[in-house]
């Protein structure tokens, strides 16, 4: 043997950490009232996880997570007398939706690295 040790070879992450950083960012920026930042987050999130993961249960929470936020600022865009800010606009009950879609997904994401 010659003696040049071989580096160990590293695993292929099934889930991008862009993506698990980005789940838990979102609820957060909106949780915070950064609501209309969270667009950032949740696009990683919604790309990220339809182009690098295999696991159809983590593009379906990725794609719920990305239309529940978009209803809200849909909304927001459209209306002629909308407030000033996407935080100061949104329903309680889609901040609620959006926190509820972050946690299953991040449960998803969870169970994806398990197996």
């Amino acid at each position: 043997m010659s003696g040049s040790p071989v580096p160990p070879v590293r695993e292929r992450r099934s889930i991008p950490l862009a993506v698990t950083v980005s789940v838990w960012a979102a609820p957060l920026l909106v949780l915070t009232g950064f609501a209309f930042v969270a667009f950032v987050p949740v696009l990683i999130v919604l790309i990220g996880s339809l182009a690098r993961t295999r696991d159809t249960a983590v593009r379906a929470g990725a794609v719920l997570l990305a239309v529940v936020y978009a209803i809200p600022f849909a909304i927001w865009q459209l209306r002629p007398d909308g407030a000033p800010s996407l935080s100061k606009d949104i329903h309680p009950g889609f901040i609620g939706l959006i926190v509820a879609a972050a946690i299953a997904l991040l449960c998803l994401l969870h169970g994806a690295r398990r197996r």
